[in-house]
């Protein structure tokens, strides 16, 4: 399959299919995210696997209640994966306090994007939550106080086909710009 094929099959699923995903098609996306690049190489994540049945919608019970309750529908997902963010290395650190930037989110983003389009090519549907009720997840979990979930992702089989053309996108040439001035050099 050519990429861009792959980029736009993935698609945000809210909607799963009851039947259950192998630990080795889950394995496979893990191996994606895995080998996703970051800053300084390190690797800031680990992540929590939700696969036994029931389980999830379990566990969403818990934490998507209340101001949360628009993404109750991940409980209909045969498993959920918590994207744990590490800490980075003291490089990676000491740029982002100069650039005020939080590389390790920066990371986990990379690394659940691979991850998301290895499922996709597995034929699986994704959705990327930002939105729960952390301490109960990590509570659910069984993660430390001090651990740090920035991402859950819901993934299964979808129950619908994907609506023809996909989410709207803008066009390329609202987002694109070609840098047009000359050169330094070119002006001595």
């Amino acid at each position: 399959m050519r990429f861009l094929d792959l980029v736009k099959r993935r698609r945000s699923v809210r909607r799963y299919a009851p039947a259950a995903v192998s630990r080795a098609a889950i394995d496979r996306c893990l191996e994606a995210a895995r080998l996703a690049p970051s800053a300084c190489n390190a690797q800031p994540w680990s992540f929590v696997v939700v696969d036994q049945p029931g389980r999830a919608a379990e566990i969403a019970r818990s934490v998507f209640g209340g101001v949360y309750s628009m993404n109750r529908f991940a409980g209909d997902a045969p498993v959920l994966i918590a994207a744990v963010t590490g800490r980075s290395t003291p490089a990676a650190r000491l740029g982002g306090l100069f650039r005020n930037t939080r590389y390790p989110l920066i990371d986990i983003g990379i690394a659940c994007e691979h991850l998301a389009l290895q499922a996709a090519e597995e034929g699986l549907g994704t959705c990327w939550i930002g939105w729960f009720d952390e301490r109960a997840l990590k509570r659910a979990l069984g993660l430390p106080r001090r651990a740090r979930v920035d991402i859950l992702i819901a993934l299964g089989y979808p129950a619908d086909e994907p609506p023809e053309g996909g989410a709207k996108r803008r066009p390329l040439e609202e987002i694109r710009r070609y840098l047009q001035t000359p050169r330094a050099e070119e002006g001595r």
